[in-house]
Parts: C-alpha cells; sequence; structure tokens
C-alpha cells in the first residue's frame, strides 16, 4: 500500500511540525518541472527523401504527435494544446468525485479498485504497483501554505520515505506549485524511491486544501533500469498531475 498512496508518515509530520491536528489517513504528494533524466525521443523511420510527404504513411497519427512532442516538450517550446485534445491523444479520460469534490484525468484502461484508506484508485491491469491514487482527509488548514513551501514539503516527504525499512534510497526531481481553478494553491513533486517492495519507481504527487479539506494525489508507475519509463507514458503521468483539483460546480 505505500507504493501506491505513498505519503504515509509525511503528512503527519508535516501537521505535527506546524502544531496542526494529525490527519487519520495521510498518504502523498507533487511535480510539474521537467526531469533532468535524459529521455529518448521517438524518431521517424522513414528513409525516403521526400519524408516530409510521406510522414503520414511513415507514422501513425499518435506516433506522429508525440514525435513532435518529444521534440519541443523537453526544452520548454510545447504547443499550448487543449487538454481535451491531449488527453485524447495520451487515453485519459475525466474522473470526478460527487461526495469529495475532486476531478481529474485517469488513464482509460487502469481498473478501478476498492483499497482501505484511498477515496479513489485505479491500477493497471496485471501490474497493481502501477496504479493512481487520492486520498482525501480532514484538517483545520485553509491553504498548503500553512504546511510550509514546497520545497519544506519535498525535504520532509524524502526523509519520510528514507525512514521506511523498505527503502534503499529516494530523491527529489523536481518541486513545483501551481495556481488551480479559482487560484487554488497545488504543490507538485516528483521524486524516485529504490525499494526492497518493487524496485524503482517514480511517483508524481499531488496535493491542495479546500474547504477544510487536505486533498492528496499519488501516482506511483515502475522506472526500472532495464524498463526506464518511456515518453509517451511519462506525458500521460503528467498529465494526470495536471489535471488534479477542484471539481467545477455544475
Amino acid at each position: 500500500m505505500a507504493s501506491q498512496i505513498c505519503f504515509p508518515l509525511c503528512t503527519n509530520n508535516l501537521l505535527k511540525h506546524n502544531n496542526a491536528p494529525t490527519v487519520s489517513s495521510p498518504r502523498t504528494l507533487l511535480s510539474i518541472c521537467l526531469s533532468s533524466t535524459q529521455q529518448h525521443h521517438p524518431k521517424s523511420i522513414c528513409n525516403d527523401p521526400h519524408k516530409d510527404a510521406l510522414v503520414s504513411h511513415c507514422l501513425s497519427r499518435r506516433k506522429l504527435s508525440l514525435s513532435i512532442l518529444g521534440v519541443f516538450w523537453p526544452s520548454g517550446l510545447l504547443p499550448n494544446m487543449t487538454k481535451a485534445i491531449l488527453a485524447g491523444e495520451l487515453e485519459l479520460e475525466r474522473y470526478t468525485d460527487p461526495m469529495e469534490g475532486f476531478t481529474l484525468l485517469r488513464p482509460s484502461s487502469w481498473t478501478k479498485v476498492d483499497k482501505a484508506g484511498a477515496n479513489v484508485l485505479f491500477e493497471e491491469a496485471n501490474k497493481g504497483s502501477n496504479s493512481v491514487g487520492v486520498v482525501v482527509n480532514p484538517v483545520r488548514l485553509t491553504s498548503l501554505g500553512e504546511f510550509g513551501s514546497p520545497q519544506f514539503v519535498a525535504d520532509k516527504l524524502i526523509e519520510a520515505e528514507k525512514r521506511k525499512e523498505s527503502t534503499n534510497d529516494a530523491e527529489v526531481i523536481s518541486v513545483a506549485e501551481r495556481s488551480g481553478q479559482g487560484g487554488l494553491q497545488v504543490y507538485e513533486f516528483e521524486y524516485k524511491v529504490d525499494s526492497t517492495r518493487g524496485g524503482m519507481k517514480r511517483i508524481f504527487s499531488g496535493a491542495f486544501v479546500a474547504s477544510k479539506k487536505l486533498y492528496l494525489l499519488n501516482i506511483a508507475y515502475s522506472d526500472k533500469p532495464e524498463n526506464p519509463l518511456d515518453i509517451h507514458t511519462r506525458m500521460m503521468l503528467e498529465q494526470v498531475l495536471h489535471s488534479f483539483g477542484v471539481a467545477p460546480v455544475t
């Protein structure tokens, strides 16, 4: 469970640090910045000298789109395309929780499963360690700023990970803050964990406070040296992360 909804220990530590009430079932945290890890971008396999005219025959529509994104995205030049188009290319669909009032995009092929402590959990078929989960807990805070800065939270998160007996190593990749709907303060982190339970994993986490509730998103995905996270999957998981927020009032 720790690898799936991965913010045990840390939330309680943060709340105690700020003299706030502890959370009963804590779990996650966050990332928006690009990893410093070198990415391998897809290239056209066309050898025809007139490949510009024939590219549609060399690549499917989706592969072409991902090739273009692979060229521009790592350099920070990703075009400002609509969320609907990107979600379609990355096979995502909208999930909204009417009870707790949060929303996010989730991989359409992943299965919703019941797990104690999680408000919602989606797992990849036959790969349950790859998951997207959300936990919601009541707090007396009005914003994430009362926890501390994003970097403070990231440091505490990694400290908590390293204290686990199953953790061999943990390292923050990126830390960021974004403004959600209505100016909502959202923290996002990316980090990697090497554990005796599941090996190397890449974690994307997001959190925000709204209506005296702490919303925690955790995305865990295998990132082993022999089978590293590919650019298509990474883009999909980042889109899930960036879509996490308060559900629009209808």
